[in-house]
């Protein structure tokens, strides 16, 4: 196969699609925009996976760091596992491109978007998903129709194609948008509080590019020979099909009806399930009269469990559809009772528990200081992060056990939350803390992402972080079949599953902070449902943040007894040097005789972090004695003797690395002669800077003493 190629100008920059030059064994499609380049490869297993009832896609996204000409920074110079924003990456191509491969594909298949060359301009990212949806269409996997993914920023009310780095610093809109020619099947990004309105006209402008994407796509498939993998989807054998669904019918149809809890509708669903499972292996027994039925053995209990998931599937849909009822008796629009409580955790500088429904979100907040950010490595130049947002799924909020880790889905959960929050956050000057929000999900019945967001924003006020505005976060579904269309708010797990659409919106009650919608139908969602959608979830937004404003309001007014707290002075640049002393030498002293944490920046500002006044005062004290100059008249407390030369006085350091001669006859007012009767190396003693000549310091003790009584009555004498 030669090199084909086909290409456009798009946002500036030629884009350009290649194939049949790199990866020969794969489908692969180079994407190059810019200077940017990612290969992307598409390959599927030649044998079926047997057992399965789901479609065995794997997606992964690299970074290769030499693509920015960096070397990386681990003692192996080598590059390890994906960071978040890779796996972030990852997600953003797997979510459009899932539902569009039928899900009776069977064969194990993995996409592997490599990025080899990094202009600061071009994002890797969207041109992933581009070559991904590219390299699957001119493969034999099942895949028909491409799909293009684009960002839309929005700077100074007007609206950019993915836009770079520098360009979204100054964004009120950062929105990753990916569709088909005739829908959108994936939203996700961040806003500075827009309205629903301007949602919508990000998303129309994002679709107009995603169709010139795809016509991309199309040029390139016109000029490749493809030839797509015959498989059969699996029949069910009806008379089996048929007598399940005849057996388990109206127990079906009476608990998708009548049960509204989880765990009783998962018990239901377990009994009916075994139930029908037993009539079943009895009804379809291998006989003498029968040997037909020993196909059916191997995989009956999989058919079983296919059948009765398909009928609850079909009754769900229908009575929220038909009767306009969910499956815990709420109305569409209607949100599941909440409960907020913040102050729980003792010992943390703010906590909160939020419980809407069967889910339970319980969310921590620590302040640190600037040793505590996040050092962020890539392709861009690494930088620190003060706003860390960790989410945490143990198997246990699911009534399950299970292995304790964290994965794509936490990350992706968490970072979502993250932000949601980040743009109502205080600014560094105003609020000096590096910030750690750790939500732990205790139950899980839906929307576990938003509880997080709500929990984050409820804890942060206990913290006493000012944010700007309280924020809210509502998870929307879609039942679709056909003509007939039932938009839902704060869904549950079970909707989520058997529903068409998973939309989570948060933000204030001015507008927008963050979005996350995927669309589990290949005919994707048009404009005019997502605007339905948008404003029944405004209408829960309000809802949700008028229950936690009842809780708490605003931020508390005081910190924790347990947050450090922050001092701030100037020093003259010049002593900066004195007060850090060699490689660090002094400053490290001053942290660990005072229990404080001390950073000082170019300008001489230098930042105290402590958790008691006392300590703080301490390292102030220091810290102000390294950067203080010599004052003749003036009087130092505490100074220590660091030599003695008998007939001739003391060396006193009365400034730090500053010494100064304390003659024998200004020791006491008496005469002196034996030196060691009144000081000793090591001893503290108050002095008086009485002069300064030649750079030579001449202090006294005896100017600080009381006079003797014969001196006092000699004084008065010649006074008359």
């Amino acid at each position: 196969m030669q090199k084909i190629t086909s290409a456009i100008k798009f946002a500036g920059k030629d884009y350009i699609l290649e194939t049949g030059r790199l990866a020969k064994f794969a489908s692969s499609v180079l994407v190059s925009c810019g200077d940017t380049q990612v290969l992307v490869t598409a390959v599927a297993s030649e044998k079926e996976l047997e057992g399965i009832d789901f479609l065995p896609l794997q997606v992964e996204y690299r970074e290769k760091l030499s693509a920015a000409g960096k070397i990386p920074g681990s003692f192996l110079k080598r590059e390890g596992r994906p960071s978040d924003h890779e796996i972030l990456c990852a997600r953003l191509i797997d979510r459009p491109i899932r539902p569009m491969i039928t899900k009776s594909w069977h064969y194990d298949t993995q996409i592997i978007a490599n990025v080899f060359s990094y202009e600061p301009d071009v994002n890797p990212d969207t041109l992933a998903a581009v070559g991904a949806s590219a390299a699957l269409l001119i493969s034999d996997i099942p895949f028909e129709v491409p799909v293009s993914e684009v960002r839309v920023g929005r700077k100074q009310g007007e609206f950019i194609i993915n836009p770079s780095n520098a360009e979204l610093e100054d964004c009120d809109i950062d929105i990753t948008v990916a569709g088909t020619s005739v829908a959108i099947l994936m939203v996700e990004g961040e806003m500075k509080e827009i309205s629903e309105e301007d949602f919508i006209k990000a998303l129309d402008f994002g679709h107009e590019h995603i169709r010139i994407l795809n016509k991309l796509q199309e040029d390139l498939l016109s000029q490749v020979e493809v030839k797509k993998r015959a498989f059969t989807e699996e029949e069910l054998p009806e008379e089996l099909v048929a007598f399940v669904e005849e057996t388990c019918y109206e127990d079906m149809k009476k608990y998708v009806h009548t049960i509204t809890t989880k765990n009783e509708r998962r018990e239901s669903r377990l009994a009916i399930r075994e139930k029908s499972l037993e009539a079943t292996k009895e009804r379809f027994a291998v006989t003498e009269a029968n040997p037909e039925y020993e196909e059916y053995t191997e995989n009956i209990e999989r058919w079983v469990d296919n059948i009765t998931g398909n009928l609850e599937k079909k009754f769900m849909r229908s009575m929220i559809l038909d009767d306009k009822i969910r499956l815990d008796g709420r109305k569409l629009d209607e949100i599941r009772p909440i409960n907020c409580e913040v102050g729980l955790l003792k010992r943390s500088h703010g906590s909160s528990l939020f419980t809407r429904g069967e889910t339970q979100s319980l969310t921590s907040v620590t302040l640190g200081t600037s040793r505590d950010e996040q050092i962020i490595d890539g392709l861009n130049p690494t930088y620190n992060e003060r706003f860390i947002l960790h989410y945490n799924f143990p198997p246990f909020s699911v009534g399950e056990t299970g292995r304790l880790m964290t994965g794509r889905r936490e990350i992706g959960h968490g970072h979502l939350a993250w932000r949601a929050l980040k743009t109502l956050l205080p600014s560094e000057s105003d609020f000096p803390y590096t910030i750690r929000v750790i939500s732990d999900i205790l139950e899980s019945n839906g929307s576990s992402s938003m509880a997080t967001v709500c929990a984050g924003s409820l804890a942060m006020f206990d913290a006493g972080v000012p944010l700007k505005k309280p924020v809210a976060g509502i998870a929307m579904g879609l039942i679709k079949e056909e003509e007939k269309v039932a938009i839902l708010s704060d869904i549950l797990g079970d909707e989520d599953f058997l529903g068409d659409m998973d939309f989570k919106v948060t933000g204030t009650v001015d507008g927008i902070t963050a979005c996350q919608m995927d669309i589990k139908i290949d005919e994707g969602l048009s404009v005019e449902f997502m605007r339905e959608a948008l404003e029944q979830a405004k209408a829960g937004r309000l809802h949700i943040l008028g229950i936690m404003n009842e809780c708490i309001a605003e931020p508390r007014q005081e910190l924790s007894k347990y947050a450090p707290r922050f001092e701030t002075l100037r020093i003259p640049q010049d002593t900066i040097g004195a007060v850090i002393g060699t490689g660090g030498e002094t400053i490290r002293m001053i942290t660990r005789e005072t229990g404080t944490e001390i950073s000082i920046e170019e300008d001489g500002t230098v930042l105290i972090a402590a958790t008691t006044q006392e300590a703080s005062d301490a390292a102030k004290e220091m810290i102000l004695k390294l950067t203080q100059k010599p004052e003749e008249g003036e009087i130092y407390r505490d100074c220590v003797v660091k030599e003695i030369r008998e007939n001739l006085g003391a060396f006193v350091e009365f400034l730090p690395k500053i010494q100064g001669l304390l003659h024998i006859s200004l020791i006491a007012h008496e005469r002196v002669e034996d030196i060691s009767k009144y000081l000793k190396v090591g001893d503290k003693v108050d002095v008086k800077l009485l002069e300064i000549r030649d750079g030579k310091y001449r202090l006294s003790r005896k100017a600080l003493l009381p006079r003797p009584e014969r001196e006092k009555e000699k004084t008065k004498n010649k006074n008359k």
